[in-house]
């Protein structure tokens, strides 16, 4: 969504920056980005060029800063200042800071103003990023708070594992905020505050879940082939694996890389020749006999028919690969009703 204003941000700058002199001009303007180079400079910087510390620079911005919130200049100013409120309202009240200078500007320069205004506006409250959240704007305090406690809620309420479709981490937040009796109709607004959240994130395929969670994060080939195997919801050939990765998510996936990453990966059950399972569908890792044991372990003696129409269900094998290892006497032992054990 882009939100341009009617008004010419350079001309409003200048403005309002004119009650300044020498070097506090040049400090807001470098603190700011509001130079030629659009590079907001640190305190420790500016302090070296002065030959001051970054206390007494940080003093001298605030200042600065006050000195233009009491000016006429600023106050003739009061549309523009309403009209940059308008548009954080229409994105919900509560937006970041990182969403709202993209959907005002493209250029840093434009977004080095905005930001200019919306640290001396009245109206527009300042939460830094924390361990919790993302850096945001607000124009509603009360709503803000409320916004944050539903999403602390809706991320305790996830288990750690889970991993569900927009649609539904929409629903389950939109029903957070109504506990609190916050009624919100706009699924844009509700997906944009979810966007503040850094403990509930979402997967390259759309999917929402813990930020932690595998499901989620994706740092390397091995994740993203979990991302794909989860979406196919059967065991795949690693071959078909790694095309998967390569088509859907862009990477360039070799077939020999996948294969390793996928037998180093717990994750990742072989079932079959080159074929892989996941290990949270019920698969277990180990040899062919391995399966048969567990197998009869968990459901009692079995003829060897049950035993191979079991084993196929775990396990991509030719009927007489499993049969082959039933009858060897070393692990199983065959009862008068033709049923196997294991040993």
């Amino acid at each position: 969504m882009t939100k341009k204003t009617t008004f010419k941000t350079k001309q409003v700058t200048k403005k309002i920056l004119s009650p300044l002199r020498d070097r506090s001009l040049d400090i807001v303007k470098n603190r700011f980005g509001l130079g030629a180079d659009s590079e907001r400079k640190t305190l420790e910087s500016i302090g070296e060029k002065y030959g001051i510390t970054r206390e007494r620079v940080r003093q001298i911005e605030q200042a600065a800063l006050n000195m233009i919130k009491k000016s006429e200049e600023y106050k003739s100013e009061k549309a523009s200042f309403d009209e940059l409120k308008a548009i954080v309202s229409e994105l919900g009240g509560l937006v970041s800071e990182e969403e709202l200078l993209n959907s005002m500007a493209k250029d840093e320069e434009t977004k080095n103003h905005i930001h200019f205004y919306l640290v001396l506006g009245d109206d527009f409250t300042k939460h830094r990023e924390d361990d919790e959240f993302v850096s945001r704007w607000t124009v509603d305090t009360d709503l803000s708070e409320q916004v944050h406690s539903s999403l602390k809620s809706l991320y305790t309420n996830l288990s750690d594992s889970e991993i569900i479709p927009e649609s539904e981490i929409v629903n389950r937040f939109l029903d957070e905020l109504k506990k609190i009796n916050v009624d919100v109709r706009d699924e844009e607004v509700a997906k944009r505050w979810l966007s503040l959240s850094k403990g509930v994130k979402k997967n390259p395929l759309g999917e929402w879940g813990k930020s932690g969670a595998s499901g989620v994060k994706a740092r390397g080939i091995k994740d993203f082939a979990y991302l794909m195997m989860r979406k196919h919801g059967s065991p795949m050939h690693f071959r078909e694996v790694a095309k998967a990765v390569t088509n859907t998510f862009d990477k360039k996936c070799h077939t020999a890389t996948c294969h390793n990453e996928l037998i180093k990966d717990k994750r990742f059950v072989l079932v079959g020749r080159g074929m892989y399972a996941l290990s949270e569908w019920g698969y277990k890792p180990g040899v062919v006999r391995d399966v048969i044991k567990e197998i009869l372990k968990r459901e009692g003696p079995l003829t060897k028919e049950e035993v191979v129409d079991k084993v196929l269900k775990e396990r991509y094998l030719k009927k007489n690969t499993i049969l082959v290892n039933l009858q060897n006497p070393k692990y199983f032992k065959k009862n008068k009703d033709k049923k196997y054990s294991p040993l």
